[in-house]
């Protein structure tokens, strides 16, 4: 008795299933709807939900799906897609399976007796220069609120570089945040608990000048062979690649290689993909499958944290008072509190003086770009609300409640006098006012100041508190 071609469907999942882990199967096989099966021809018609599970299926399991196919229908199975393209419409687009996979140059090997093939014209895994810096390690990379998930997960990869989840990792932050850190931190625990791995820290910039060498001295297979070999590529500022289209076609086909054989691949980026204009969209679709990960400005706790472990490293002696000014002053960036406390320590070994606040406002000063921050009307009303003991929602209301009105003229008069918008687009924001109530306001109370003291230094108190803030 023959068996249902739904039932060897079934059967198909169940072996992909064994093959892959739980995450991938879920996220890949499990949408897959069967539709049907054409024994004459051959051939399998399976529904999948969007053209991007087709995309990846095609890039990423396209030889495990011939095999399961093969076995359980027989061979010379062809498999045919229904994508759909339309949920809204319900429309759908029949697409035919590759063959095989065969947009990865494949390595070419020797093979010596009974030793295990080895790679021509590339290092041999003993032989790599890693390119890791041994300074950054997780031991000195502070962990706090802007940084725990992208540590975490960065420090489990580097402990089970093995297993495919979370892969690629795409750290993205600002200058100064802690990114090149981060990755050679992964880098450095992994080959300290795996040394036989062929681990490479690599900048965007340095690779494109390798594959531009390559090119010229017509050594493209080389160079890709090279890089097809590695088990964890850690690639630093991908940005740097938006314009350069050959090296990112390049890198697509080295990235696909390692992701199909399981290796590791971390990228580090000042922007999100979906930000990375000129970068073609099937390589942000690859930056985009793993783990994306914000790493953000340190607030000023983990500041403080950071400078007194550098402190204690450094065996310096600094007031808690100079620690907190450094740290609020630093503009979040590890880079910048680095930069200082070298600077303090230059500073006191020359002049032989002790680090107090006087020598940190002058290192600050030359070693720190200190950005003004604009004061916003959402700062102003903020502070309003909090002196007057009143909620935003209230003010913006068109109560005529006393406090609620002092409270929505202060905001006005503070507005205009603090930032450059206009009467109009102050009134909107403060409570949905006209220019022509913005102006009354501010006469309201600069009348008031003139004749009310106390009035007067409330203003001024809230005033001043908006300048520290900046």
């Amino acid at each position: 008795m023959s068996i249902n071609p739904r039932t060897c469907w079934d059967n198909c999942l169940n072996l992909i299933k064994e093959n892959v882990t739980e995450q991938q199967y879920n996220t890949w096989f499990r949408p897959l709807a069967f539709e049907s099966y054409k024994p004459a021809m051959k051939t399998l018609l399976v529904q999948v939900p969007s053209p991007f599970v087709y995309e990846y299926l095609e890039e990423h399991y396209v030889d495990l799906l011939k095999k399961v196919l093969t076995r359980v229908y027989g061979a010379g199975t062809r498999l045919t897609y229904r994508v759909v393209t339309d949920k809204t419409n319900n429309l759908t687009q029949d697409l035919q399976a590759e063959e095989a996979a065969t947009d990865v140059v494949t390595p070419r090997v020797k093979t010596r007796g009974n030793e295990s093939p080895t790679l021509l014209d590339t290092a041999q895994p003993q032989e790599i220069d890693s390119q890791l810096d041994p300074h950054h390690t997780f031991a000195n990379f502070i962990e706090g609120d802007s940084n725990k998930l992208p540590r975490s997960v960065g420090l489990s990869i580097a402990e089970h570089p093995g297993t495919t989840q979370f892969n690629p990792m795409f750290i993205y932050g600002p200058s100064g945040c802690g990114k090149t850190h981060l990755i050679n931190a992964i880098g450095v625990r992994t080959k300290e608990l795996y040394p036989q791995k062929r681990v490479l820290y690599i900048s965007a910039r340095l690779f494109q000048v390798q594959y531009t060498s390559a090119q010229m001295q017509n050594r493209i297979n080389d160079f890709m062979h090279f890089y097809q070999t590695i088990d964890m590529l850690i690639v630093d500022d991908v940005q740097e690649w938006v314009t350069a289209t050959k090296t990112q076609e390049t890198f697509f086909h080295i990235f696909n290689h390692l992701f199909r054989n399981g290796k590791r691949i971390i990228l580090a980026s000042d922007r999100p993909p979906v930000d990375l204009k000129g970068m073609s969209e099937r390589l942000i679709t690859r930056f985009s499958c793993g783990l994306i990960a914000e790493l953000e400005r340190p607030n000023v706790q983990l500041c403080v944290d950071i400078l007194k472990s550098k402190i204690k490293r450094d065996g310096l002696k600094i007031p808690e008072d100079v620690i907190q000014y450094i740290a609020r002053t630093a503009n979040g960036s590890v880079r910048d509190l680095e930069g200082v406390i070298n600077s303090l320590l230059a500073f006191s070994i020359v002049y032989n003086g002790n680090i107090d606040m006087k020598l940190a406002e002058r290192v600050i000063k030359r070693a720190v770009k200190v950005e003004e921050r604009s004061v916003t009307v959402d700062d102003i009303m903020e502070k309003v609300c909090h002196h007057f003991n009143v909620t935003t929602t209230a003010m913006a209301s068109r109560s005529r409640k006393r406090e609620l009105v002092v409270a929505r003229q202060v905001s006005m008069y503070l507005a205009q006098k603090l930032t450059k918008m206009p009467a109009s687009r102050i009134g909107k924001l403060v409570a949905g006012r006209d220019h022509s109530t913005v102006i009354h306001s501010c006469t309201q109370v600069e009348q008031r100041l003139k004749t009310d003291k106390a009035f007067s230094m409330e203003v001024h108190s809230i005033e001043n508190s908006l300048k520290l803030n900046k």
